[in-house]
């Protein structure tokens, strides 16, 4: 280990008296060095007090790469540091009586502090009086009572002045103006302060001299010279010719610190050889400090001194004061009390803080310094060791290097996840009994770092969703979390590019980048799609960023869109089908089975069939389950031959859509039986009526509107005649049939629309109708031709049918999308 061989310099200038030592040393890198100034107060600020580069021998790029300043335990900062010219500076006006009161000589201290390798330097401030202050009375006048019977050589001692000042500066004289009774004589206490006795040298005379007038001038030694007057006024008293006296010159007396107002500390005693009223001693506090008398109080009779407010031994450790004994004749005796203050620990550690660095990386390394303290305690000896440790379990520790400064740092590495900020307790303890302590809780935050992708809350996220969704509607949304923070937990949420059946995902899904919703582009067909699987990323804006990748799966649910499909009976070109019953069939007889499928999936595809309208409701039924059409009783002559059976299809789905089928069926034994019966219509009798009322109506208005009437009905019948004739040559079997699937012009669903188809045969005009209902939404529905019956008896009667003016009216059948 290498010293240094310390090196001391020392300067004197002439004028403001600035003296500089210089003391520099190094201890494990650690460079220490002490300079001492003098400077007079009352400096201007700004005012040069030295040059701490060259004094010290720094470089003043030095003094601002090591962030070289100031650091003192005071609340006003008196100097300031220029590092951009290493010198130092007044700062603020610096009253020397002030920050020392009567304490000389007059400093201050403080240290420069540099960092990268720390350097400390220690700086006194020696602080010299300037005659700014005038001694001053504590009163305007004094007034003494002095018995004309006083010996000559009698003392009075005067109120003394006080002068903030020290040294030459102070006070140093008293002057009484010249009178024939009274000479000046001055004292000197043991603390260097002056006080002054007025000593009677010649017999006073109150018939002749009731009251005498004098001056008391106070002079001190500045320069320019300063003064204070105060007046006294002299009463002359009659024949008290003794005066009290101490039993002791000097008393002595100890006072614990902080004391309670009214502990007794000491009693002075005077007697007076007189008697009577001449002997009454009345005692008083005389010659004191304006700091000494709020702080103490005597009793005027019994001569008891007593703590009459807060005595500190940070302030005062000693006090001296003078008592006075005076009797009602106005004689007076003088004693000198002496009181130690003694210390007791009633001041904590004061923790000041130098620097502190938040917030702190979270990967940073052990050992990371984030904050520099100084720790402090105004008591003495044991009072005054402070011992410094960090008070909760927390992943820091305290180092010391220097006296009273204290490093705090990192003891392990932080984890900004685990813990975001940490409330530091240092606690400071003395060593006095009992002990005090003081507490500084910093507030450290840990910065972070982007070192946790984001995670969803699920591992595969399952949703459903309705076909024939609206195109943007939400269905799922994401989520991710990132432990991090601020930029580095921003997520945004991202596509991953697939395919789902030879398409882009995107044409299917997206997804907001900023709340995870995710969003159908276009509506769904469970008939086409089932299910949807993709993946969603969740990336964070860290740099680099990081990502994770969750599944997304969503089941289409089927919708009761398409309305039930009769297969059977089924309407072909021109050919109907009809059922015949003959009157022998017994009860169940199995007239035919309604065939419908629906192309939905589950309840929205279970069917049910129903008898919704019948000529005779009590001879047929129709299975809720499977459509067959039964007897329920036993036919007989009395039932009519034409009966209309209207047949309802329902799906289960909800609301349920249905679709209705119309079976004719004729009860009869022969065929011409059936034609007889079938010659006559509702609906060719309201035909000719309508027609009958606008024909009338039409010759009752005018005969052009008849005209043009006849002839349009007249084109109408002939087109559908011919109509009729090309369905009714054809030669084809009906068979039921099942369709794959249905799909209309829109491509939106199967049949969703209202179809409704009539064939009529008449037989007064011999022609054939066709009357095709249209749906609402013009669609055009193309039935196979090709279709075949089912019913072999329909291949027997095949002449009969393909006559055209055959009466026989088939079947109807009405589709219904509800």
């Amino acid at each position: 280990m290498a010293y240094q061989q310390p090196l001391y310099k020392w300067r004197l200038y002439v004028g403001p008296q600035r003296v500089m030592f210089l003391l520099l040393f190094y201890f494990f890198h650690i460079v220490s060095g002490q300079i001492r100034y003098s400077i007079p107060e009352e400096m201007k600020k700004g005012s040069l007090i030295g040059n701490v580069a060259q004094d010290l021998g720094l470089d003043v790029k030095r003094l601002r790469s090591g962030r070289a300043r100031i650091v003192t335990g005071e609340n006003i900062q008196y100097t300031e540091l220029k590092t951009d010219k290493g010198i130092l500076v007044v700062n603020e006006r610096i009253d020397r009586e002030e920050l020392c009161g009567d304490v000389t000589p007059c400093s201050f201290s403080f240290e420069i502090i540099l960092e990268n390798p720390m350097e400390l330097h220690h700086i006194t401030i020696e602080v010299l009086d300037v005659n700014d202050h005038p001694p001053v009375f504590k009163k305007s006048d004094i007034m003494l009572d002095i018995s004309e019977s006083a010996n000559i050589g009698a003392r009075f001692v005067l109120d003394s002045a006080e002068d903030p000042d020290v040294g030459v500066n102070g006070l140093q004289n008293y002057v009484l103006t010249s009178n024939d009774n009274f000479v000046l004589k001055q004292h000197v206490n043991p603390d260097g302060s002056k006080y002054a006795e007025m000593v009677l040298q010649k017999q006073l005379d109150r018939e002749q001299v009731p009251n005498l007038s004098l001056k008391l001038i106070a002079v001190d030694g500045g320069n320019p010279q300063r003064s204070g007057t105060v007046n006294i006024g002299i009463k002359v008293l009659d024949v008290n010719d003794n005066a009290p006296v101490f039993d002791q010159s000097v008393y002595k007396a100890t006072v614990i610190e902080n004391a309670a107002q009214g502990t007794n500390i000491i009693t002075v005693n005077a007697t007076d050889a007189d008697s009577g009223s001449n002997g009454y001693i009345t005692y008083s506090i005389s010659n004191v400090k304006s700091n000494i008398a709020d702080l103490l109080s005597i009793d005027q009779v019994s001569g008891a001194l007593f703590v009459s407010g807060p005595i500190d031994f940070e302030k005062d450790k000693k006090y001296e004061l003078r008592i006075d004994a005076k009797d009602q004749g106005g004689l007076t005796d003088s004693s000198k009390v002496i009181i130690e203050v003694t210390d007791v620990n009633d001041n904590a550690p004061i923790i000041s803080v130098m620097s502190f660095t938040s917030p702190v990386s979270e990967d940073s390394p052990p050992g990371t310094t984030i904050g520099i303290i100084n720790i402090k305690d105004l008591d003495s000896g044991e009072n005054g060791q402070v011992t410094c440790r960090i008070e909760q379990n927390a992943p820091f520790k305290i180092k010391s290097n220097l006296r009273n400064y204290y490093t705090l740092v990192t003891d392990t590495v932080l984890d900004r996840e685990s813990v975001s900020e940490y409330n530091i307790t240092v606690v400071a303890t003395d060593a006095g009994i009992p002990p005090l302590s003081t507490k500084r809780t910093f507030n450290l935050k840990v910065s972070d770092v982007n070192d946790n992708a984001p995670v969803f809350s699920q591992s595969v996220y399952n949703a459903f969703i309705t076909e024939n969704n609206s195109p943007g509607v939400s269905f799922l949304t994401v989520r991710a979390k990132d432990p991090d923070e601020n930029q580095n937990a921003r997520i945004s949420y991202i596509l991953v590019d697939s395919d789902i059946d030879g398409s882009p995902v995107s044409h299917c899904v997206s997804v907001n980048a900023e709340s995870g919703v995710i969003h159908a582009v276009r509506p769904f067909d469970f008939e086409q799609i089932k299910q949807l699987v993709f993946v969603v990323k969740a990336q964070d804006g860290g740099s680099p960023p990081l990502t994770s990748n969750v599944t997304v799966k969503i089941m289409i649910q089927d919708q009761n869109d398409n309305p039930p499909q009769v297969l059977y009976p089924v309407q072909t070109g021109g050919s109907l089908v009809a059922e015949m019953v003959p009157r022998s069939a017994d009860v169940g007889y199995l007239v035919t089975k309604v065939v419908a499928v629906d192309v939905d999936s589950g309840q929205n595809a279970w069917l049910s069939y129903k008898l919704q309208k019948a000529t005779d409701r009590a001879l047929f039924e129709v299975g809720l389950q499977n459509g067959e059409i039964r007897t329920i009783r036993q036919v007989t002559d009395k039932d009519a031959v034409k009966q209309r059976l209207t047949v309802i299809v329902e799906d289960n789905g909800q609301p349920s859509r249905s679709a209705t089928v119309i079976v004719n069926v004729a009860v009869a034994d022969s065929f011409p039986e059936v034609l007889s019966e079938f010659t006559d219509f509702p609906h060719d009798k309201e035909y000719n009526d309508n027609l009958t009322f606008y024909l009338v109506l039409a010759l009752a208005v005018v005969s052009f509107l008849f005209i043009t009437c006849l002839v349009v009905i007249i084109s109408v019948k002939i087109y559908r005649w011919r109509q009729s004739r090309i369905m009714y040559h054809s030669n084809l079997p009906v068979i039921p049939y099942y369709p794959p699937r249905y799909s209309d012009t829109l491509g939106t669903g199967t049949l969703p629309h209202v179809y409704n188809y009539e064939v009529c045969r008449t037989t007064d005009s011999r022609k054939s109708d066709c009357k095709f209902g249209r749906a609402g939404s013009q669609n055009v529905l193309i039935m196979d031709p090709s279709s075949t019956g089912t019913m072999q008896r329909i291949q027997s009667e095949k002449s009969i049918l393909d006559e055209p003016d055959s009466p026989l009216e088939v079947s109807s059948v009405l589709y219904n999308d509800s």
